[in-house]
């Protein structure tokens, strides 16, 4: 699993220098044009909504299903909950967080399937990530990741972080789905509509 996430990062990360690398080609003028939007603040937004929509997900699932997988030898509820969690705890130290107090790697996601503790995880997971995006700066975004790839930032690893907990977002709604829950801001916006005649 560790193998398939290093090559999904290295994937991501070369497309990312890809771009890069086109406006420097010969005979092209480097890019200089400032960014279009402040990644940072869109971080920030992106892991305000993620947190809120998984937890809120997270009390809608009943606890009994977040022993159910859809298959053998794929993540149950709860250790696709775990597993936000562990991405959200480990990334930001390898870009220099300090580690969050008790959190450890090893066995994390099948380390419980108590619904009111793995709650309690993801929401404090979120917390932790939103922290230190919070207090980094642009130039801190830029900074060198190169244990990452020859392009790498500090930016893109937080832009990782958000984009892999959106996946996990999407499966995991799948999963309440299959087991007839509807996402609660689903179901606020059903309420909103007026009922069809």
């Amino acid at each position: 699993m560790k193998n398939l996430f290093l090559a999904a990062l290295v994937f991501v990360l070369a497309i990312g220098g890809t771009a890069t690398r086109v406006a420097a080609q010969p005979g092209q003028p480097a890019d200089s044009t400032s960014p279009s939007y402040d990644m940072k603040g869109q971080s920030l937004v992106d892991l305000d909504d993620l947190h809120k929509k998984f937890v809120r997900l997270a009390e809608a699932i009943p606890a009994e299903k977040y022993t159910w997988r859809p298959g053998d030898g794929v993540r149950s509820v709860s250790e696709v909950f775990l597993h936000v969690a562990d991405l959200n705890f480990q990334m930001p130290p390898a870009i220099g967080a300090t580690p969050a107090p008790g959190y450890k790697k090893e066995g994390y996601e099948k380390s419980t399937t108590d619904k009111a503790k793995i709650i309690a995880q993801l929401s404090q997971s979120f917390e932790y990530v939103h922290a230190y995006v919070e207090q980094m700066t642009n130039a801190d975004f830029a900074k060198p990741e190169t244990k990452f790839g020859p392009q790498a930032s500090a930016g893109d690893v937080i832009y990782i972080i958000v984009a892999d907990d959106h996946e996990h977002l999407g499966q995991s709604v799948a999963y309440a789905r299959v087991n007839g829950i509807v996402p609660p801001w689903t179901a606020d916006q059903m309420k909103k509509q007026p009922a069809k005649q």
